[in-house]
């Protein structure tokens, strides 16, 4: 059984709700990201180029804290389920900042990454941006009404170059355009049995609902 497991993937694909469900069919317990915390990231919506830096920077810390937070959890007496990934932090960085910024946030990602304990599992939940425009709008954050169908497309084109090449850990891929966990027991119990044999390497997961069809 997996220890450690961080799930992962763009704005709008499931990551907490999975994160919670799966902590609580398996006994764990839920490390959550609150992005909401982030005092910039309205203020980056409507300007990105101004506040990239102060935005990635909240963000590059706030995560080492939760993922330092670790250190002080029993891992190897109960599950825990994170809906991050410390790494995925750098995607949104050469995304969105310029390249004197990044040199800068580079130093500092790197010293910080050899503090972090790597996932026993990662899950990239893999969605079509379509899909995750609608899921973003059904939500209805606030701060979330800026987000553009560019700027999403690139976030969620540069998450799957990311995983693509991504070796720290096991990595499942998973389909989740039209897989619905959170309304089909099916597709949540069948997703379940597939982390819990998960064992090395990359593997990619089709919901079986979708199989059916």
């Amino acid at each position: 059984m997996h220890q450690y497991i961080a799930i992962e993937g763009p704005l709008g694909v499931g990551k907490t709700s999975l994160a919670e469900m799966l902590a609580e069919k398996l006994n764990g317990q839920v490390l959550l990201e609150d992005v909401d915390e982030n005092p910039f990231l309205i203020n980056f919506y409507q300007n990105p180029k101004k506040f990239a830096f102060q935005t990635q920077i909240f963000f590059l810390l706030r995560r080492y804290h939760l993922a330092s937070d670790l250190a002080q959890i029993d891992l190897f007496n109960r599950v825990t389920v994170a809906d991050f990934l410390f790494d995925k932090d750098r995607i949104f960085a050469r995304a969105n900042l310029e390249d004197s910024d990044y040199w800068l946030y580079e130093q500092l990602f790197g010293i910080l990454k050899k503090r972090v304990t790597p996932p026993d599992l990662v899950i990239f939940l893999q969605a079509k941006t379509e899909a995750l425009m609608e899921r973003i709008s059904k939500r209805g954050r606030k701060y979330e009404k800026a987000v553009s169908f560019k700027y999403l497309d690139r976030i969620n084109q540069a998450f799957n170059d990311f995983f693509f090449h991504y070796d720290d850990s096991p990595l499942l891929v998973v389909n989740a355009s039209e897989i619905d966990f959170v309304h089909v027991p099916e597709d949540f119990e069948d997703l379940v049995e597939r982390i819990v044999t998960m064992k090395s390497g990359v593997q990619y997961y089709v919901p079986a609902s979708s199989q059916k069809s």
